[in-house]
């Protein structure tokens, strides 16, 4: 990070952010890897037992429901925790934003997990497809948390590689749009923009912006405190107090809520992989580019 630090005083902002996004990519492994091991398959842990499956609710009640559980860790936030987790990433000093973040990744392991554990490729496909018609219910509610939770997974090397119809494959894509991290999230920030409370950002770029202003400003000038930053700070730190400031009137499902069961029932990234080269193993598309050719 220090090095990180140096390559943005110097300017070099791209190689910086690549280099950045390497390191958080390796911690955020090592993280996984630590806390979730290899869990067993779905089916194994009793999730059979559990009320229903997917299809059983209406997509537009699954994403009110995400949008409640996202809600209510979103407001236990508190500002200092996002602005000390861009300067020091210190989970103990962070523990509302720290349970947040591990809520995000909880449930995009979650969606990525039931989607390749089923076995016939037809219900791969339903799955995927119910949960874009959820991520359509959830940019209605401004709910970009649970949106990108399930995009990331939607999206991910493990199901992405596997073999989709022509039509789910273009439907993903256009709402990948909304999320292109190409020219700053551009996409993104105009339509945040443009929301009218009740809201849950994406926490992701928050900290992704703050720590850059951080790294990119010194506190002091010539002595002096460095206003400039600060209100740089305060810009990006006002509009997420602004969403948790409105709050969303949904009711409660237990129903819904006990199927996800706090989303702890996934599989591990290495698991995920075992089970996408079982479906499709790495040399699938050689082979038949080599009998195309023969024929």
């Amino acid at each position: 990070m220090d090095l990180v630090f140096r390559l943005v005083c110097n300017g070099e902002l791209s190689l910086a952010r690549v280099l950045r996004k390497n390191i958080l990519d390796k911690v955020e492994q090592k993280r996984l890897l630590r806390h979730m091991h290899m869990l067993k398959p779905l089916a194994a842990r009793g999730v059979s037992a559990r009320p229903g499956t997917l299809h059983d609710f209406r997509s537009h009640e699954i994403a009110d429901q995400l949008t409640l559980l996202d809600a209510e860790l979103f407001y236990k936030i508190e500002i200092p925790e996002v602005l000390l987790w861009a300067k020091e990433q210190n989970e103990e000093k962070s523990p509302n934003l720290t349970q947040f973040t591990e809520h995000f990744n909880n449930m995009s392991y979650w969606v990525r997990s039931i989607i390749i554990q089923q076995e016939k490729a037809q219900d791969r496909e339903k799955l995927l497809l119910k949960f874009i018609k959820i991520m359509k219910h959830l940019r209605k509610l401004n709910n970009f948390n649970s949106y990108l939770a399930i995009l990331s997974a939607l999206d991910s090397a493990p199901i992405r590689r596997l073999e989709w119809q022509k039509q789910t494959s273009e439907g993903l894509e256009e709402y990948c749009t909304l999320i292109d991290s190409s020219s700053s999230f551009r996409a993104y920030r105009a339509a945040l923009a443009e929301v009218e409370p009740p809201c849950i950002p994406y926490l992701g770029l928050i900290l992704q912006d703050l720590t850059f202003v951080h790294l990119g400003n010194p506190d002091f000038i010539d002595g002096k405190v460095n206003f400039s930053k600060r209100w740089q700070q305060f810009n990006i730190l006002d509009s997420m107090r602004r969403f948790q400031q409105v709050h969303y009137e949904l009711k409660r499902n237990e129903d819904i809520v006990s199927f996800f069961n706090d989303f702890s029932d996934h599989l591990a990234e290495e698991a995920l992989w075992e089970l996408s080269l079982k479906i499709k193993p790495r040399n699938i598309s050689r082979r038949r580019t080599e009998r195309e050719e023969k024929t």
